[in-house]
């Protein structure tokens, strides 16, 4: 073989190289060196300077001691309880009704439901934030000609499924494409098999079109469960509108308080870095767990 021809893959993969080590491989080698740093005294006296210095993991035994940090993650734990099967649930109920025989709009529908997915996160906290404010909330007007009392939609029970509407209604439209597409690369005579056996469109759909879409459905979990865990846009912009989400409301939050807020980037980053394990651990247990139930299931 040349050496022409030897060196051309590398050639091809050079810039996505390049991009892989700038953009996601040197950050985290910082973010995990910053996170054993902190700062100590350099001269004793009134007159003494801070300077950089290796603490080992004092950060880390910080961060898994700070009590906001953790109440973060059980605010984000109801939050995914909520956001998560709604948003799968809706994202395949919409994609099994499209992929019904002679569906009419089906094309109309498909971009409608898709298009919540193309506004940024924070032009649909903006948008759904105002619909939520008692002042310009046209529930709130309804229930007021009906002399009813208002509600508080930022506050109390409503407030966490105030939030995970905002991403349910963001991501069920790209859930859905993902779950519709592998849905059309199942081959029509299967269906047409189970037609000719009697079965109807309920049991094509619950016996034959879920389970071979298992897949689709793992994979979109999987990205559910991630921006779950990275949930930041949605409240930070709907706090200044309600006084029940507070600075550290998500660990990301915290996060950012602590790195830009307090200057302490040492805390922040490893803060960071505790967070992308457990992302880590939780979608390597998730497919774990969904491989071994694949494999039961064909055994």
């Amino acid at each position: 073989m040349s050496r022409r021809r030897w060196i051309a893959p590398y050639l091809f993969l050079l810039p996505a190289g390049v991009l892989f080590l700038t953009f996601l491989a040197i950050p985290i080698v910082y973010a995990l060196f910053l996170s054993v740093r902190g700062t100590e005294i350099a001269d004793i006296g009134p007159f003494g300077t801070r300077r950089e210095t290796w603490i080992g993991l004092s950060n880390y035994a910080e961060a898994l001691t700070d009590t906001e940090f953790l109440l973060g993650f059980v605010r984000l734990l109801a939050y995914g309880l909520i956001a998560i099967p709604l948003t799968l649930g809706l994202a395949l109920l919409f994609a099994l009704l499209l992929d019904l025989p002679r569906v009419r709009f089906a094309t109309f529908s498909r971009i409608a439901i898709f298009i919540p997915y193309a506004v940024p996160g924070v032009i649909a906290s903006l948008l759904w934030g105002f619909l939520y404010l008692p002042s310009t909330s046209p529930l709130n007007w309804l229930l007021g000609i009906l002399d009813l009392p208002a509600v508080e939609m930022l506050a109390g029970t409503s407030l966490y499924p105030s939030v995970a509407n905002i991403a349910i209604w963001s991501g069920v439209g790209f859930n859905m494409i993902i779950i519709y597409t592998s849905l059309r690369g199942i081959p029509e005579e299967i269906y047409e098999a189970a037609r000719l056996d009697g079965a109807s469109e309920r049991a094509i759909s619950w016996r034959l079109k879920i389970p071979m879409v298992a897949p689709a459905l793992v994979l979109t979990g999987l990205f559910s469960l991630i921006g779950t865990l990275q949930l930041y846009g949605e409240p930070t912009t709907l706090r200044p509108m309600t006084n029940e989400v507070s600075q550290t409301w998500v660990p990301l939050m915290t996060i950012y308080r602590d790195a830009f807020a307090r200057d302490d980037i040492w805390l922040g980053a490893a803060s960071s870095v505790l967070l992308a394990l457990g992302t880590l651990v939780l979608s390597l247990i998730l497919l774990r767990a969904t491989q071994r139930g694949a494999v039961g299931e064909s055994s």
